[in-house]
């Protein structure tokens, strides 16, 4: 990309992958970008754990019944956990950080989705963060936030367009109706 704005612009939720692996060098800056995220305090709440092992995929994309698919599909998944004893705002401290992945994976021409893990659930009523946790032998202390599916694309999807975008939603110096 030649500058942030077309990255934004250019970035969407890609669901379909190839099965071409990701080279270790755009890993390594994928997980450098969540590393750089900014945190309250400096706290650095959040863990991440690298998941490229395709049954494990598979058992991941079974979090909940709906919307995980893209987990089973993709060359490795990241998992976002964070440290609430850290940080007051580590779920926003942990949203950051994989916000950070998906633009540097885009950069990379490379796709991502957010695949939201808190607050949702298993098909067998299991709290999703719990499936998770429990998989991958992670602490029960350590709340997951989302999974951030990566891979190569194996779609195209068109570029916002940003005359669509809400500019009624902004306002300037106090709150007015539109």
């Amino acid at each position: 990309m030649d500058n942030l704005h077309q990255l934004l612009v250019n970035r969407r939720s890609i669901r379909r992958y190839t099965n071409e692996a990701i080279d270790p060098e755009s890993v390594k800056l994928i997980l450098e970008a969540a590393l750089l995220a900014p945190t309250s305090k400096s706290s650095r709440p959040w863990q991440f754990v690298v998941v490229e092992d395709k049954d494990m995929l598979q058992r991941l994309s079974e979090c909940k019944p709906a919307g995980a698919g893209p987990i089973a599909k993709a060359s490795l998944a990241i998992v976002v956990a964070a440290d609430p004893t850290l940080s007051d705002p580590w779920v926003e401290d942990a949203s950051i950080a994989a916000a950070f992945m998906q633009l540097q994976a885009e950069d990379l021409g490379l796709g991502s989705c957010w695949i939201q893990v808190r607050g949702r659930f298993a098909s067998d009523g299991t709290p999703s963060e719990e499936w998770v946790q429990q998989l991958l032998g992670m602490p029960e202390d350590l709340p997951v936030v989302c999974i951030i599916t990566l891979g190569h694309k194996d779609e195209e999807r068109k570029p916002v367009d940003t005359s669509k975008l809400l500019w009624e939603k902004v306002h300037i110096g106090t709150w007015k109706e539109v």
